[in-house]
């Protein structure tokens, strides 16, 4: 189910009168339209691009029920319904489910940095309470909680657990768990690293979780296509095309400069929650720079 370019949802918002901030719905659905109408594979709301962290439950949920309401099936939706604690991801999961999530991405519980073992028993609570396909999450460089190959081939044994966003960057990583999986053709190994996508595929993977996607959904999922099709030329000019974009994206830690860009193009405000603060001038006039430079901001 999960094959392709799928994007890392940001979730747009808005300043109220009286200051605070709040789902901007409309701009939602107009993202989720668009994203489909430029051909991308699938949508995940409510990850690290999707400022998870920092949603209500109430507003966690709202933006799965949005954005499963606006696809319409027409793409599938693999909600972020992960935490550090193993009760509330289940909670969260089932409330995903409810929603009409086709499944939940689950990122490894950060700051207890749980052994693999623990890390095993935590997807697998997960996957058999909620009931939905599971892709686990692994990117240590923000949750401290490294998702080793072998520990995802034991949990490719689960047949509810369908899949990896790798989002380490190493490619030897990628080729390693290609080699542990290769007896289970169906479970995708997805890149969580916009930089690498061209190289994990062509090792093998299936596709990507993308941040630049929001920005330019078009050149993502044509990367995939080209590949999944052996077209690798084409896939090749499509990488050199993607990767200044990545560049300029990565510049902050995300989601900051990517709000900013889709802001830029005029789909939704910068507004973002604290602890992080939308580009300070300069960086948004460099950012806007690079984005007519590549043809994505007239």
């Amino acid at each position: 189910m999960f094959r392709g370019a799928l994007t890392a949802l940001i979730t747009p918002m808005r300043r109220t009168a009286g200051g605070a901030s709040e789902l901007d719905e409309p701009a939602l659905i107009a993202l989720v339209e668009a994203q489909i109408a430029a051909g991308i594979h699938g949508l995940v709301p409510c990850g690290t691009t999707g400022e998870a962290t920092t949603l209500s439950a109430a507003e966690h949920l709202r933006v799965v029920e949005l954005t499963v309401k606006t696809a319409r099936r027409r793409v599938p939706v693999l909600a972020g319904a992960g935490a550090n604690d193993t009760a509330h991801a289940v909670s969260l999961a089932k409330a995903c489910k409810a929603a009409g999530a086709d499944g939940t991405l689950q990122v490894t519980p950060y700051y207890n940095r749980p052994t693999q073992a623990g890390l095993v028993a935590h997807f697998r609570a997960v996957a058999e309470a909620s009931g939905l396909p599971v892709v686990v999450y692994n990117v240590p460089g923000r949750t401290g909680c490294d998702l080793l190959p072998e520990t995802v081939a034991e949990l490719a044994g689960d047949p509810r657990i369908v899949g990896i966003k790798e989002a380490t960057g190493d490619l030897n990583r990628a080729a390693r768990l290609r080699e542990l999986l290769s007896g289970r053709r169906d479970f995708a190994l997805l890149s969580g690293d916009d930089f690498t996508v061209f190289p994990f595929l062509a090792l093998g993977g299936h596709g990507v979780i993308s941040v630049t996607s929001n920005v330019a959904p078009q050149w993502v999922a044509g990367l995939c296509d080209a590949a999944a099709a052996g077209r690798w030329d084409e896939a090749r000019a499509l990488h050199d095309r993607h990767y200044p974009l990545a560049r300029a994206l990565f510049s902050q830690p995300n989601p900051i400069p990517v709000k900013a860009a889709v802001a830029l193009q005029g789909r939704c405000t910068d507004d973002i929650r604290l602890p992080l603060v939308p580009l300070d001038r300069p960086a948004r006039e460099g950012l806007a720079d690079t984005l007519r430079t590549l043809g994505l901001l007239s």
